[in-house]
């Protein structure tokens, strides 16, 4: 089962380049299925989780303060969510978006969009790593195009995006997801088509088998 992780800056079409690869290989799209499942199984509602998520508007600031850490207990061995009850911390919500990663690529392989994705399935055999990412101004011009705003508007929701995960990378795994070192191949996918991003590593992915 092949396993893909790809680590997006904002404005460089992950989200439109992920579900293309999975379709191409035959294996799952994961994206926000990992903070939907750690959701159910917190207790939480999916927008609660969200705020922990490393994409989320300004769900990081939220998750350093603690302002939105999840009360729950054990019974019967499952964790429910029971108000006043003791938080659960932001590290626990990451350890087990962490453990469905590893457990997805273990049983059904897939392209995994984010969560540091790269980092967490290091070690994952035959795992391919891809970095997508661009000069500033071009990732500026394109979430502008894509999205019908000005460029100031663009450059606002690029860089807030570009803080928050680098932020979530660095706060939990001491990392640069920046550092080339990390992936086997680096993409800027505002100069190369879609298509041809897709093929790149798509073809790069089969080659690893």
């Amino acid at each position: 089962m092949r396993v893909v992780t790809i680590s997006a800056t904002y404005g460089t079409a992950g989200s439109h380049i992920g579900p293309a690869v999975a379709e191409r290989l035959g294996v799952p799209f994961v994206d926000r299925a990992i903070p939907s499942a750690v959701a159910e199984e917190l207790g939480c509602t999916l927008e609660e989780a969200l705020a922990h998520d490393d994409r989320a508007e300004h769900g990081l600031g939220r998750l350093f303060s603690g302002a939105m850490r999840l009360p729950t207990v054990t019974f019967g061995g499952v964790d429910m969510y029971v108000p006043g009850a003791m938080p659960i911390a932001q590290e626990e919500f990451v350890r087990r978006t962490e453990r469905l990663l590893v457990d997805t690529a273990r049983d059904r392989g897939g392209v995994f969009l984010g969560r540091a994705g790269a980092l967490v399935l290091a070690d994952h055999p035959g795992a391919l790593h891809v970095r997508l990412d661009a000069p500033l101004k071009r990732r500026v011009r394109q979430t502008a195009t894509l999205g019908e705003l000005s460029e100031r508007e663009a450059r606002k929701i690029v860089e807030d995006n570009d803080r928050a995960r680098t932020a979530y990378v660095r706060h939990f795994y001491r990392a640069d997801p920046s550092d080339s070192s990390l992936y086997h191949l680096v993409i800027d996918s505002t100069s190369i088509p879609v298509a041809t991003c897709v093929d790149l590593i798509a073809t790069a992915a089969e080659a690893l088998d």
